[in-house]
C-alpha cells in the first residue's frame, strides 16, 4: 500500500517536473502560468460534476433498499468496514459485468454496477469488486485523477502553444525544441496512464482488506476480464479508467499495457493470490 502511494506520488512529481521543463523551454513563467489556468478551468467542471454526467452518459438509474435490498445491504456493510459514509447505489442497464465509483469526495460518492455484474457474480465476488470500488472512494482517487488530468492537459496546451507560436529560440537547438514539444504530450499521457494503473494496485489491495477475501475479487476480475472480452458495451473511451475492468479489454501485453488505464488482470490477480 505504501509503495503505491509513493509510485502515486513520484509519478504526479514526474508530471509537474515535465511541466515545468516544457513551460520553461516554450515561454517562461507567463506560459506556464496561462496553460495551467486553461487546464483548470477545463478540468474543474469535470471534477465537480463528474458524478452526474457519468451517471446520465450510461443511463444508470439510482436504486433503494427497498428495489434491490442484497446489492444495497452489501454496499452498506462493506462501506461501514471501510469507515465511509454511505454512498449513494446506482445500476447501469448494460450485459457486459462492470462497475465503477465516482463522486468529488467520500459524502458525495456513488457506486455504480451494471445489471451484468449482479447476475454473473457470486456473492463473495460482488463483495471484492463493491470493496474495490469503495477503495476508490477512501483513497479519492477522483481528485487524483482529476489532478493528474489537468497537469497532463496543460502540458499538451504548453506543446500546441510552442507549436503555433513557437518557443524561446533563445534556450536550445530549434529540432530539441520540436522534439521536446511533440514527446512532451506523448509523455505525459504515459504517465497520466501508470498513475491510473497504480490507484488500481492500491484499490485492489484495500479492497481485498475491506472484504477480507482477495481470492474473491481474484476471481472477479478474472471472470469480468473474460467477459468484457466477449460482451461488448457501449462505452466513452474518456471514461475507461473509471471501470474496475476496461470496458474495451483485450489483452494488455508489451508496450501496449503502456498506454492502458489498467494493469494486466492477470498481474493483478497474481498480486491478490499472494495476499494472505
Amino acid at each position: 500500500m505504501i509503495m503505491n502511494a509513493m509510485k502515486t506520488a513520484a509519478l504526479m512529481a514526474a508530471l509537474m517536473v515535465l511541466f515545468g521543463l516544457l513551460g520553461g523551454a516554450i515561454g517562461g513563467n507567463s506560459g506556464m502560468v496561462l496553460a495551467f489556468s486553461v487546464a483548470v478551468a477545463i478540468n474543474f467542471g469535470s471534477y465537480w460534476f463528474s458524478a452526474s454526467i457519468v451517471l446520465k452518459m450510461y443511463k444508470a438509474r439510482e436504486v433503494s433498499e427497498e428495489e434491490a435490498p442484497e446489492l444495497v445491504q452489501l454496499i452498506d456493510v462493506l462501506r461501514q468496514k471501510a469507515g465511509l459514509p454511505m454512498p449513494r447505489v446506482y445500476v447501469i442497464p448494460s450485459d457486459q459485468p462492470n462497475a465503477f465509483a465516482t463522486g468529488r469526495n467520500p459524502d458525495h460518492a456513488a457506486v455504480a454496477v451494471t445489471s451484468g455484474i449482479v447476475s454473473l457474480l457470486s456473492k463473495d465476488e460482488l463483495e471484492g469488486v463493491i470493496s474495490h470500488e469503495l477503495a476508490h472512494i477512501k483513497h479519492r482517487d477522483i481528485l487524483t485523477s482529476s489532478i493528474a488530468a489537468t497537469v497532463a492537459a496543460a502540458i499538451t496546451l504548453l506543446a500546441r502553444f510552442g507549436l503555433f507560436f513557437g518557443g524561446n529560440r533563445d534556450r536550445g537547438n530549434m529540432i530539441n525544441s520540436l522534439l521536446m514539444l511533440i514527446l512532451a504530450p506523448l509523455a505525459a499521457m504515459l504517465i497520466q496512464m501508470a498513475i491510473s494503473r497504480s490507484r488500481e494496485f492500491a484499490a485492489d489491495l484495500e479492497g481485498a482488506l475491506i472484504c477480507g477475501k482477495p481470492k474473491a475479487l481474484a476471481s472477479a476480475l478474472q471472470r469480468l476480464q473474460q467477459s468484457a472480452e466477449r460482451i461488448p458495451m457501449n462505452a466513452n473511451p474518456s471514461t475507461a479508467h473509471m471501470f474496475i475492468i476496461n470496458p474495451f479489454s483485450g489483452a494488455m501485453t508489451g508496450i501496449r499495457n503502456l498506454f492502458s488505464t489498467h494493469p494486466s488482470t492477470e498481474l493483478r490477480v497474481e498480486r491478490l493470490m499472494a495476499m494472505r
